[in-house]
Parts: C-alpha cells; structure tokens; sequence
C-alpha cells in the first residue's frame, strides 16, 4: 500500500528528514480536507476541490513525468516511472470526477482564486523541471506521499457522484522509502530532495486553504 497519514508518522524516524517533513507538513491533518472526508461534506465543496485539483495535476506532462526526464540514477527511473504510469489513472479518474460534477460552484473572488491557482500550476511546473539534481525527485516523492491523502477526497467526490474509483496503485510505502535512502546519499542531493519536498507539500498545504477560503465565501454569500 502506498504512505497513509499513520504510517508516514511512525515510520519518520526509519527514512530520516524526508519522513520527518512528510509528517509534518503533509496535507493529511489540514482542517479542510478532514472536512472533506468527513460525513456531511457539502457537494459543492469536494466538486470545488477536484476542480482545483485537476487544474494541479490533471495535465500531461506532470510533476512526475517532469522529474522522470531529470532522473540519473537507474533505481530513481524505475520509480517514477511505476509513479508516472499509476498518476495516469488518477489524472483519469480526476476528469471522470469533474465531468460529472458540472461547473466550478459559483464562488466570490473568483478571478483572485484563479490567479492563486495558476501561480501554483507554474510553481509546480518550474519546481519539477529544476536542473538542480534531487530537486524534481524530491517533488515527485511528496506528491506521491501526499496523493494518498488528496486521494480520500477524491474518493469522497466519486462516491457522492456513483463513480467506482480504482485502488489507488502508487508504488508501495518500502518502495518510496528504499529510494529515498538511495538519493540521499550525497549531502547536496539531500538538500535538494527536501527542497523538493517541502516545496512539493507547501503547494499541496496553499490549495487547501484556498479550498478552505472559498467554501466559508460560499457560505457567507
């Protein structure tokens, strides 16, 4: 099974600074996406989340296929690229979900929200075709390790709409941390890895508090 929130924490000591970062700055906790998940969460809250999501990561190439075209090291390949073939079905099932919400709910500020999100799209573009060595690896992992939480969105989403979700099919939690202690083998790669990272769940952490300030204007208005 790919990382879920529980495993990340007890197994931070185990991959050192990556997990430790994975666990704390990590989406898992945020107040919104457990609203999300939760019973009773309004339709056109998780419709307004796998919009914004699919304009994150529903595009091809992605974070993972970006960083599969920087990869060096034979191990780190076969990751992303197991990596890159899974996101393709969620990138599938994130249109699916879209598609059969309808329209971005109705939201005050709505071209503020856009310029949010486009501005993260290009962070995120820029952050996975960095020339720095680790850098666009250490934003494929988080987003791996990340994606199991965003995933229990989804799932919500597509149970609301009757869509049967695939099992999410990202490589496994001993695969990811097998390939993090191989890349961070250099001091300067290291860096650049958690750079990657701590970039990768910064965005993640920036869309649900838009998530979360859009859903209260929508309730205020």
């Amino acid at each position: 099974m790919p990382f879920d929130s529980i495993q990340i924490a007890r197994l931070s000591g185990a991959w050192g600074a990556m997990g430790a970062l994975a666990a704390s700055d990590g989406v898992a906790a945020h107040p919104h996406l457990l609203r999300l998940t939760g019973p009773g969460a309004p339709a056109r809250d998780l419709a307004d989340a796998a919009h914004y999501l699919c304009l994150l990561h529903a595009r091809h190439p992605g974070v993972i296929d970006h960083a599969l075209e920087h990869a060096r090291q034979p191990a780190e390949r076969e990751w992303l690229e197991a990596a890159a073939e899974a996101f393709a079905e969620e990138r599938a099932l994130l249109v699916r979900i879209v598609a059969a919400a309808g329209p971005l709910p109705s939201t005050p500020g709505q071209a503020e929200s856009e310029a949010a999100a486009a501005a993260q799209r290009h962070a995120l573009d820029m952050l996975a075709q960095s020339d720095r060595t680790g850098t666009p690896s250490g934003a494929a992992l988080a987003l791996a390790v990340d994606w199991a939480a965003v995933r229990t969105v989804l799932d919500s989403a597509a149970a609301r709409l009757g869509i049967d979700a695939p099992p999410l099919a990202l490589p496994l939690a001993e695969e990811t941390m097998t390939i993090v202690d191989t890349l961070v083998r250099e001091a300067a790669v290291e860096r650049a890895l958690l750079f990657g990272a701590q970039q990768m769940f910064a965005q993640h952490r920036a869309l649900f508090d838009l998530l979360e300030a859009r859903a209260g204007a929508r309730e205020r208005h």
